[in-house]
């Protein structure tokens, strides 16, 4: 797609009134090349797996993630702007800083507000084209080939984090309203941007075709990477989200790395112009790093597990309860369905952190419940679009639980209250299968 998606449409920028020279910038965009593609990808990926890292597994929480990737973005952003040419290594952190918080903006809409993602994706789309609108009465171009001013830049920056809260906002849409799920997004998206090539390859404009795949690599990218750290259980992979992190992580650095190695011996050759990019090497580089992430993926995931052993391994680490009791089987997980999927393997630990919970031993029913939360995390990308509305009415009891064991200090009374209105919760779900 680089070579189709690269030039301008000749007229795009006939009407360029540029400001005096001291106010030019050297391009601040790298080639729209084959790695700047799956640069782009890779970015998007990461964006989303080590934001659920972080507050998933590490323990930040939604908050402290979403304050700390916010603040990040800002100190990224403000050196991106004050820099007067690419420096791809800083570009492409503040490309991985906007795509965490354009999902995180999106996120914060539908899971706290409630917004609905059809209300969602047509506000950013509006706010989008406002974007667009506004650039090009100010600068009569929307090329990325010509971001060569602060004020364009800002534009750019702008419609940035906004692709990346409609691309969330439209892929979340087809994955879970539409119910699609991610194998079906990674195939639907794959092809969107392939019939965007193809019709860039039969006269589309450029600058068009351009933004276009740009918004259409969100989704894609969240469902490549919803295809690696779901489970196999889910239909994925099961590579779990830190070590596709640091897979795609390595791959980026590599081929960052050798895009500022060109930048530092090659220069920018005119303004407007991107750095001299050799097409077949470039070509060679994005099919290598491809492999890379292919292989990586092929060589670390876990062996698939029968369903038996992993009965037995969840069952196991229910069982050690207070003063060595073990944990017996709840009513609730004598049903193996509900409308999100099987929900014993979750019923189990709930039903552990309960009993910790009653024993008063509140300190080991909150080390419990974070397995919950992991396991509850790993499994959203398969069972949420199989029902949404059950999906937020489980997830919100969860919410529920962890507010409650993790309050300062946490209230016996209160975690138990929390933990049976979970309990109820699993058993209604259980009961609508």
């Amino acid at each position: 797609m680089s070579d189709a998606l690269t030039s301008t449409v000749p007229g795009t920028v006939a009407h360029d009134a540029r400001p005096p020279v001291a106010a030019q910038l050297l391009n601040k965009v790298p080639a729209i090349t084959a790695t700047f593609w799956l640069i782009k990808i890779l970015s998007t990926t990461i964006g989303e797996t080590f934001a659920d890292y972080l507050a998933v597994q590490v323990g930040l929480g939604t908050l402290v993630t979403d304050g700390a990737m916010m603040t990040l973005l800002v100190i990224a952003l403000v050196a991106q702007l004050r820099t007067r040419r690419l420096v791809p290594w800083l570009y492409w952190l503040t490309v991985i800083l906007v795509s965490i918080v354009g999902t995180q903006i999106t996120d914060f809409f539908t899971d706290t507000l409630g917004v609905s993602l059809y209300v969602s994706t047509a506000v950013f789309a509006l706010v989008l084209a406002a974007v667009f609108t506004v650039w090009w009465r100010q600068e009569r171009t929307l090329a990325i080939t010509a971001i060569d001013t602060p004020r364009r830049e800002r534009y750019y920056w702008g419609a940035i984090l906004t692709t990346f809260a409609l691309g969330t906002a439209g892929g979340d849409l087809a994955t879970e309203a539409l119910s699609l799920g991610f194998r079906n997004g990674a195939l639907i998206f794959g092809g969107l941007i392939l019939a965007v090539w193809v019709a860039r390859r039969g006269g589309l404009n450029a600058v068009l075709a351009f933004w276009i795949a740009y918004v259409l690599t969100r989704p894609l990218g969240a469902s490549l990477g919803d295809l690696l750290t779901q489970s196999r259980a889910f239909g994925g992979l099961g590579l779990g989200s830190s070590l596709t992190s640091l897979v795609f992580l390595a791959v980026i650095v590599v081929l960052v790395a050798r895009e500022q190695v060109n930048v530092n011996r090659h220069g920018i050759r005119a303004k407007g112009e991107a750095p001299a990019v050799h097409p077949r090497r470039d070509y060679a580089w994005a099919a290598a790093g491809a492999v890379a992430v292919v292989s990586a993926a092929t060589a670390l995931a876990p062996s698939p597990t029968p369903a038996a052993a992993v009965s037995t391994s969840t069952s196991s680490g229910a069982s050690s309860g207070p003063a060595g009791s073990a944990t017996r089987a709840n009513p609730l997980e004598t049903d193996d369905t509900s409308p999100i999927g099987d929900l014993r393997p979750f019923a189990v630990i709930v039903d552990d952190v309960a009993a910790k919970t009653r024993s008063g031993d509140l300190s080991a029913a909150t080390t419990r419940i974070k397995d919950l939360e992991v396991a509850w995390d790993d499994g959203e990308a398969a069972m949420k679009p199989a029902s949404p509305d059950d999906w937020h009415t489980m997830d919100s009891a969860i919410d529920g639980a962890l507010t409650a064991l993790r309050s300062t200090p946490p209230s016996k009374a209160d975690s138990a209250a929390a933990l049976h209105a979970l309990q109820s919760t699993i058993g209604s779900l259980e009961k609508k299968a």
